[in-house]
């Protein structure tokens, strides 16, 4: 199957579990909104506001996933692959970093 996805500008799957009473909720927004079920979701995900909160629970999952970032690239290989991914995974981070900046 994952040969059928290698052409595809979407080919990455996300899941998550739901109770029953979420799912029909969501249902009930999706067909509110006109919008097909992924791209609501899509949607959904990418544009809510995140907002970083100073608690100490909150700023050690950000020092968290900075340390990790630093990490992963003080051990990158020099192959092209995985360099690409990291370096799209630290664009996607920082962008997001100044989204929040900009709101403020």
């Amino acid at each position: 199957m994952s040969g059928l996805d290698r052409n595809r500008k979407r080919n990455q799957i996300v899941s998550f579990r739901m109770s029953l009473e979420e799912r029909r909720e969501l249902n009930a927004r999706i067909a509110i909104s006109g919008l097909p079920k992924g791209e609501f979701l899509i949607q959904s995900a990418l544009h809510q506001k995140v907002n970083i909160v100073t608690g100490k629970y909150q700023s050690d999952r950000l020092s968290l996933e900075v340390r990790r970032l630093r990490e992963i690239l003080e051990n990158i290989n020099v192959d092209c692959e995985e360099l690409y991914d990291v370096l799209a995974d630290c664009k996607a981070l920082m962008n997001q970093f100044v989204e929040i900046i900009n709101d403020r």
